[in-house]
């Protein structure tokens, strides 16, 4: 909309531009111009000479206009300059908020994702319907497992431990017998060696039915199990599911990965001749051109030590603000890092008028006694835009005694696209 207002400014400008030299030059019959003579001399004199025909007018019909102006400068009166508003001024000094562009991700750090694997081999049972972007909890059940060995592990943990109770008993009895001397050590022995070796193996036993999610407190014979489940490690959100019901599975296959955004991080590229002015808590500005034009906000955590010769960067990592954008993983950012705050020359941001790739400013002396004032164009380079005021540095110096235009640049602007209109016909 700003384009498109300028744009009718622009046009409107020069339309009264236009009308207001065309009225300075209307003649009706009578009024004492030879315009015959006119188009007679034009054609005797190859047609061309305006000049001529200005001063015939100014000495025939007392209509001078003022010093002739040459083509590509920009006049105003000062009646001109009252009614549009333009005002004069100089560079402010001001404090700007520069800043270093920055491209990157939003990344995660290795202990913020994790991957879902099976304990053991076996075929997935009742998967529950996840799809990637579904946020789960943790200890929440993704799915079973389902093997045949799992029985057989229990089976062999109640038998060892109802041949260690037997064992346990018979060893109690032995050593009553010795202690009555109607027993024999060497049993005793025995005995004891057996219970040692079926505790270890029943403890074996117990810590991989554990492992598997299979309590062995209350195993009984009438509660043996065929299938385990598969849960959760932590909260987060499924970027990946590798699984489905039926399939057969080994413990080094990853079934899903699961990241927890909690730990959400920036991770920008720096190039090499920004590095010295980037440190840590410098705020960052941040937007995710997927997901629209918000701007989030974080700040410079670490700088990296690895220099990547490829692309002449430096990767940094920014911690984020409580507003985050919606999370997918890997998604580009576009970032801006602010450095401390510089004391620069500025102008108003309306004083600077782009033309095509370049930008300019204008000049002019307002404290002549002449009715008219003439406008010198200077290019300028821009730089950061803060609060209103743009960073500039000139191009060309500003003549002595020339002041800036603050306040409407755009109608000058506006005059000297008149003046080229005029100067084509």
């Amino acid at each position: 909309m700003k384009f498109i207002n300028k744009s009718i400014l622009s046009i409107l400008s020069v339309g009264v531009m236009l009308l207001f030299f065309s009225c300075g030059h209307e003649h009706t019959e009578g009024d004492g111009h030879n315009h015959g003579a006119e188009t007679a001399q034009h054609t005797e004199e190859d047609g061309h000479n305006h000049g001529a025909v200005e001063e015939t007018h100014g000495e025939e019909d007392g209509h001078g206009h003022g010093e002739e102006h040459e083509e590509g400068e920009i006049h105003l009166t000062k009646e001109q300059i009252k009614t549009m508003s333009i005002q004069f001024g100089d560079f402010s000094q001001i404090k700007i908020n520069d800043y270093v562009i920055a491209t990157g991700t939003l990344g995660l750090p290795p202990n913020a994702l994790t991957s879902v694997s099976a304990k053991a081999s076996g075929f997935i049972k009742s998967s529950n319907k996840y799809v990637e972007g579904s946020y789960v909890k943790k200890g929440v059940i993704m799915a079973y497992l389902e093997n045949p060995e799992f029985i057989q592990h229990q089976q062999k943990y109640l038998e060892v431990a109802a041949e260690l109770v037997f064992d346990k008993q018979e060893l109690t009895r032995q050593k009553t017998l010795v202690e009555a001397n109607a027993g024999i050590e060497r049993n005793v022995q025995k005995l004891q060696a057996e219970v040692n070796m079926k505790t270890a193996t029943l403890k074996g036993i117990a810590k991989q039915l554990a492992y598997l999610g299979i309590k062995v407190n209350d195993l009984t014979i009438d509660n043996i199990i065929q299938r385990v489940p598969i849960y959760a490690p932590m909260a987060g959100y499924i970027t990946t599911i590798k699984m489905h019901n039926g399939m057969y599975v080994t413990p080094e296959l990853e079934l899903m990965e699961i990241v927890n955004a909690n730990h959400l991080h920036l991770e920008l590229d720096i190039f090499e001749k920004d590095i010295a002015n980037i440190k840590a808590e410098q705020k960052i500005s941040y937007t995710v051109p997927a997901l629209g034009n918000a701007v989030y906000n974080g700040e410079v955590h670490v700088l990296g030590k690895e220099f990547n010769t490829e692309n002449k960067t430096v990767r940094i990592h920014g911690h984020l603000e409580k507003k985050r954008p919606n999370f997918i993983k890997d998604l580009f950012v576009e970032a801006k890092i602010w450095l401390n705050d510089q004391t620069v020359q500025a102008l108003p941001e309306k004083a600077i008028i782009k033309d095509g790739a370049s930008s300019y400013i204008y000049v002019a002396n307002d404290q002549g006694e002449s009715e008219e004032l003439k406008f010198e164009q200077i290019m300028v380079i821009p730089s950061t835009t803060d609060k209103g005021f743009t960073a500039v540095k000139l191009v060309d110096k500003i003549p002595d005694g020339m002041k800036i235009v603050t306040e409407g640049a755009y109608y000058v602007y506006a005059q000297s696209k008149a003046g080229e209109l005029e100067h084509e016909h």
